[in-house]
């Protein structure tokens, strides 16, 4: 019987395969949105580029509360 199945499951091989790489990708964005190093590091490039006047403060201030906000929601658990 699982030969059988699996020959006739094999035309959903490429569905299987999407969802997948989907899988795959929402893991690396859902890492890179509240992994704290991550966090931390764009907090500092944050403050570098409001040091050297590539961002306006207000936009400097609104980017720290987001990733803030992102850093106190993975320390709460989600």
């Amino acid at each position: 019987m699982g030969l059988v199945s699996a020959i006739l499951t094999l035309p959903l091989a490429p569905a299987r395969m999407v969802i997948w790489v989907g899988e795959v990708i929402r893991d690396q964005v859902e890492h890179e949105l509240y992994d704290p190093t991550v966090i931390r590091r764009k907090l500092v490039e944050v403050d570098e580029a409001k040091a050297a006047g590539r961002i306006e403060p207000e936009e400097a201030d609104r980017q720290q509360r987001e990733l803030i906000g992102r850093l106190l929601q993975t320390r709460q658990g989600g």
